[in-house]
């Protein structure tokens, strides 16, 4: 797989993002269960807040997957490595998505990126921290080549929460159809008789209302 582009400000990014995630994870993963959700970045600074966004709003739609680093608590250089260490000692077969902000060449602000390499965090600011993912997710947050005090000062907010809601929707989409997919095949059977009126609902719900009920993260 080589890594994959999506213009996060157009209408289909996020679900072609998770059309592309599920593919992957159900190659390359065991079990949803084994999934564990890394945000990398810091409130302090808006070039690198994505992570903490992304990792802020997962946390609330889908308690149920180990989320690591919210804008309250986030994971950054000083403690990632700590955070690693606590991931691997917690869950004995992690199947890490890591999530951060990178930088790129003018025409790729603003694409958030799905690679099965691990993430280096820190690379484009010369920063040497440990690498980490089974697979990686940035958002294109900046140019690359600049100094940090530059980069810091130039960053889009309207960009970095674009990006969020794009890698965030996508992720929530994704488990969303891991819990649905019994009731998919239930409704695609021969039994689909047999189905509640109810799940019928929930499914009629799901399908036509699933943008309009993901919660936004405000700018």
């Amino acid at each position: 797989m080589t890594q994959c582009y999506y213009n996060a400000f157009e209408q289909d990014a996020a679900l072609e993002l998770k059309k592309e995630l599920h593919q992957t994870i159900e190659n390359d993963c065991n079990s949803a269960e084994d999934i564990i959700i890394l945000c990398i970045g810091t409130d302090r600074a808006t070039g690198d807040c994505l992570g903490p966004l992304v990792g802020e709003h997962l946390k609330e739609v889908i308690p149920q997957v180990p989320v690591y680093g919210t804008l309250a608590h986030p994971v950054h250089a000083l403690n990632l490595e700590e955070t690693i260490q606590e991931i691997y000692e917690e869950h004995p077969n992690p199947f890490v998505i890591a999530i951060d902000a990178s930088l790129g060449i003018p025409e790729h602000i603003g694409y958030a990126t799905l690679s099965k390499t691990p993430l280096i965090p820190g690379k484009g600011v010369n920063k040497k921290l440990p690498a980490i993912g089974n697979l990686s997710i940035t958002g294109i947050v900046n140019v690359a080549g600049f100094p940090n005090s530059i980069l810091l000062q130039s960053t889009r907010l309207h960009t970095v929460m674009t990006l969020a809601n794009c890698i965030s929707s996508a992720l929530y989409w994704y488990f969303l159809d891991i819990q649905c997919a019994p009731l998919y095949a239930a409704i695609a059977s021969d039994t689909v008789s047999a189905v509640p009126s109810s799940i019928n609902e929930i499914r009629s719900a799901t399908l036509t209302g699933v943008q309009n009920s993901l919660p936004k993260i405000a700018p």
